[in-house]
């Protein structure tokens, strides 16, 4: 799929929604209603340090298609889109 979007040069789906999960997991919908699931935990250090408190981490919304935290933390829709599981189809 990654590939695709690429080559067709059409841009990734933007978030429209974000649940944060246990494990330093985030929930993430995109337009179109897709769901897929991005692992934090490689990315808390440097400015996402503060994402190591449990409760600051939770404090995630959508902002402009995107995500971000209440200090300025934040990533783009795009990284977020193709380093994300897509959730299994029932």
């Amino acid at each position: 799929m990654k590939d695709e979007i690429i080559s067709k040069g059409t841009l990734p789906p933007k978030v429209t929604a974000v649940e944060p999960l246990a494990d330093w997991k985030l929930k993430l919908t995109f337009e179109g209603d897709e769901e897929r699931i991005f692992d934090m935990k490689p990315y808390r250090h440097g400015v996402f340090a503060r994402l190591e408190e449990p409760e600051y981490f939770k404090r995630v919304r959508v902002s402009r298609g995107s995500i971000a935290w209440p200090h300025g933390q934040d990533l783009a829709y795009d990284m977020l889109y193709h380093e994300s599981e897509a959730l299994a189809v029932r």
